[in-house]
């Protein structure tokens, strides 16, 4: 039976370790039990000199996640892979990773395709200083969050007085 795994690599080499195990796979006659390879990842959007940019971030780097039958020539096989340090599991037997928790990681990295979450990450309460526009270098403190608008709602002190202003994340800075 099938489930999915979590393979530990050296950082940075998730790709290589990916194309690596599928090619192996289709010389040495292990597509049936090594059938999918994902690199869970998500799309970030940033503002960097005023333009909009997205980009790809891992959210879990050094991992990947392998949909196999596990017998003891797929561990060996996997194992033997270059860039491959080990599975995720207690002692020398991997762990299958839940159905549930395989839907959520594959939802995740769906729905940040569809739209990129921002890269910087804001709480209510929390003290910000403004970079762009017109109450640029002033400090307010986070009143509301609308991450779907990509705004936030703060409070800046202007002439001794509380201001509600509404500002995009692009703006804004954490002090």
């Amino acid at each position: 039976m099938k489930n999915w795994y979590v393979v530990h690599t050296q950082t940075g080499l998730e790709d290589k370790v990916k194309t690596v195990l599928l090619a192996r796979a289709a010389t040495k006659g292990f597509e049936e039990q090594v059938s999918s390879v994902i690199i869970p990842t998500e799309q970030i959007s940033e503002v960097r000199s005023g333009k909009k940019r997205v980009s790809e971030r891992r959210f879990f780097p050094g991992y990947i996640l392998v949909e196999m039958d596990l017998n003891d020539d797929t561990y060996s096989f996997v194992r033997t892979i270059p860039g491959v340090t080990g599975f995720l599991g207690a002692g020398k037997k991997p762990i299958p990773l839940p159905p549930g928790e395989i839907d959520s990681i594959l939802k995740k990295t769906e729905e940040t395709k569809l739209k990129p979450s921002p890269k910087t990450v804001f709480a209510k309460g929390e003290q910000i200083r403004v970079k762009e526009g017109p109450f640029m270098n002033f400090n307010g403190t986070i009143d509301d969050i609308h991450p779907e608008k990509g705004k936030l709602k703060v409070s800046i002190s202007i002439f001794g007085r509380s201001t509600p202003v509404e500002l995009e994340y692009w703006q804004v800075e954490k002090v």
